[in-house]
């Protein structure tokens, strides 16, 4: 295990019907912007509840954040906090709004060309203040201060982080899920799922505690996730989904351990190039990443293969590739499919991923920084 430094301020207020004490959590003089993704918390009762709740506060509001948050609308947003001195961000949605919420609560008061904040890593030294109601349970966003932001006419999505942008609380109320779409709460499984794995599915560090917590959330949500996909009106799945998610990334597995990251890497660019759902992204990646990479990660794939999906000892390449094709069922069972050919895409498409990863000098990926060009190759060839 590394030294590491564990810092997480976020306060978690969990449970049906908690949205009102958002009224508690904000300063009462602060005059708040609300932001929201394309309408949908106005048709389930999500904006009742918060404006309800805010009833007392000065209130202004942005929606229109885009899944995969896009630069141009969140600087409109940016415009809004710079014109009307605006003290609080809360943002009420899922993980991409969450992120463009972070994203501009950086960007408002920062002297530079905001854009340097993704592309150039350019220090944040202040933000507005941030807080979350969570309606899709998916990316971790609501318990961590990273983000990720895309700029569609540079073909561009990239990730920022700084200890100013968590949030000070998220609310997790799983009784607002009951609304979303079985295809976003498939996504919001897996997208949770493959968080883990990257922290996990990396070699032996001698973290057993962390590697634990990993098994014990990668567990839940193959035993919990078809549940809550299939049936919203379940609230004790609902609960262990939306828990899970948020444990997924919120630092606890990755104390001490070095990473992975090569999946999300790879998926963005998926993203960036033809739009689609980032966490489709990683459902096509991922299953390529294990088979390209399984040498490299031989150990932890055992480890994977017995303790999360029960597998006996035996034949290690047999165990190895039987866990892997049971994860892949997992992310079909849950509606997300696997293979270029699901997307319409072909082997032409794989020099442009790969060509983008250059440009944004991403040549050395993974814990190991041995997932080269070639190898991307190799991995999304696996996938056709």
């Amino acid at each position: 295990m590394n030294n590491f430094t564990y810092y997480n301020p976020v306060k978690i207020i969990f449970g049906e019907n908690t949205i009102s004490q958002i009224a508690n959590e904000i300063p009462a003089k602060a005059k708040v912007l609300i932001t929201y993704g394309g309408g949908s918390i106005k048709k389930n009762g999500v904006y009742d509840q918060v404006i309800s709740a805010l009833a007392n506060h000065k209130v202004m509001e942005f929606g229109g954040i885009e899944p995969n948050p896009q630069y141009s609308t969140l600087m409109k947003a940016v415009d809004i906090c710079r014109n009307d001195n605006i003290d609080f961000l809360l943002a009420v949605g899922g993980g991409s709004v969450l992120d463009g919420t972070k994203f501009i609560a950086a960007a408002a008061p920062f002297g530079g060309e905001p854009w340097d904040i993704l592309a150039k890593s350019a220090q944040v030294d202040t933000a507005i203040p941030v807080a979350s109601v969570i309606t899709l349970p998916a990316t971790g966003s609501e318990m961590n201060s990273f983000a990720v932001v895309s700029r569609k006419e540079l073909g561009k999505k990239l990730a920022f982080g700084s200890p100013l942008t968590f949030p000070k609380f998220s609310i997790l109320d799983p009784a607002v899920t009951k609304s979303l779409s079985r295809r976003q709460r498939g996504n919001g499984v897996v997208d949770a799922f493959i968080h883990v794995t990257e922290q996990y599915m990396t070699f032996p560090q001698n973290t057993p505690l962390q590697d634990r917590y990993a098994e014990a959330v990668l567990k839940t949500l193959i035993e919990e996730g078809p549940e809550y996909v299939e049936k919203p009106e379940n609230m004790e799945a609902a609960k262990n989904v939306v828990w899970s998610a948020t444990m997924a990334l919120n630092g606890t597995i990755s104390a001490g351990v070095v990473t992975d990251w090569a999946t999300h890497s790879i998926g963005h660019e998926l993203t960036a190039l033809h739009g689609i759902d980032h966490a489709r992204t990683l459902a096509i990646v991922w299953p390529g990443m294990m088979h390209v990479m399984s040498d490299e990660k031989k150990e932890k794939l055992l480890q994977f293969a017995q303790r999360v999906w029960d597998i006996e000892p035996g034949d290690e390449s047999k165990m190895i590739e039987t866990a892997i094709a049971k994860t892949e069922a997992f992310f079909t069972k849950l509606g997300l499919p696997t293979r270029f050919e699901d997307y319409k895409l072909t082997a032409a498409d794989i020099a442009k991923v790969v060509e983008n990863l250059k440009a944004n000098n991403f040549v050395q990926l993974g814990e190991q920084k041995l997932v080269t060009p070639e190898k991307v190759e190799a991995i999304l060839a696996d996938r056709l």
